[in-house]
C-alpha cells in the first residue's frame, strides 16, 4: 500500500458543497455580538481598520489561540463559514511576501502546520490576511454564518490533558476535531500561491 503524503503547501479545511469554514479568535464582546446577530461587526468593538487573519486549519487556530487560553483579547474562537467562490476570490487577490505591511492587498502566508497537540509539523498551513480596504465587504457580503467553537477547543484540551494517547479517530468521533480535507484550488491559482511543487517537496506522513 502506498503511504499517504501531504504536499508541503496545501489548503486543508472543513467544507461542504457550498461553504468552507475558516477560524479567527476575538474578545468576548466582539464574539458574543457576532454570534447573536450573525454579523462579525455587530459590536462597535470590531474594527475594520486593521488586518484580520483567517485560518482554515483548526489545529493552527488552536496553536495561535492556545486552545483559547493564550490571549485574553482572543479568548473566543469563531468558526466563520464562507462561500467557496468568495474564499477563492480572496486567494486570487492575495500576495505573498509584500515589501511593506502597509500594502492594501490581501496577504497570503504559509506557516508550519500543527498537530492537535500543537506540535510543529513539516508541511504548511495557509493564513489569509484581510486588510482594512476590503474588511467591510468581507464582513457584510462573504460570511454566511458564525459559530462559537470555544468550548470545543477547551474540551479538546481537557481530553488531551487527561488522555494524552487518545487516537485522532476518537477525537473526531467525539466531535472535537473536524475532518479537514484538501480543498480544490484551480491550477493557475495553485501556481500563484506556490502550491505547485516537485515530488521532493511532498512530506511522507508515515516517516
Amino acid at each position: 500500500m502506498t503511504a499517504k503524503t501531504t504536499p508541503y503547501r496545501q489548503i486543508r479545511a472543513l467544507y461542504d458543497d457550498e461553504t468552507i469554514t475558516v477560524y479567527q479568535a476575538y474578545n468576548t464582546t466582539i464574539a458574543s455580538a457576532a454570534v447573536a446577530h450573525q454579523k462579525l461587526n455587530a459590536s462597535p468593538a470590531f474594527r475594520t481598520t486593521r488586518m484580520t487573519w483567517i485560518k482554515p486549519s483548526w489545529n493552527w487556530m488552536l496553536y495561535r489561540a492556545g486552545y483559547s487560553y493564550k490571549d485574553p483579547g482572543q479568548e473566543r474562537i469563531l468558526a466563520l463559514r464562507m462561500r467557496h467562490d468568495d474564499f477563492i476570490g480572496l486567494l486570487r487577490r492575495g500576495v505573498q511576501d509584500p515589501d511593506t505591511d502597509k500594502l492594501p492587498e490581501i496577504r497570503i502566508q504559509w506557516d508550519p502546520e500543527r498537530s492537535v497537540k500543537l506540535g510543529r509539523l513539516e508541511y504548511r498551513s495557509i493564513q489569509i490576511g484581510i486588510p482594512a480596504s476590503i474588511s467591510e465587504a468581507w464582513v457584510e457580503k462573504m460570511i454566511v454564518s458564525i459559530e462559537d467553537v470555544t468550548e470545543r477547543a477547551r474540551e479538546l484540551k481537557r481530553v488531551l490533558d487527561e488522555r494524552p494517547d487518545i487516537a485522532i479517530d476518537e477525537l473526531i468521533e467525539l466531535g472535537l476535531v473536524p475532518v479537514e480535507r484538501p480543498f480544490d484550488i484551480p491550477d493557475d491559482l495553485q501556481k500563484g500561491l506556490g502550491m505547485v511543487e516537485s515530488s521532493a517537496d511532498v512530506i511522507d506522513l508515515h516517516r
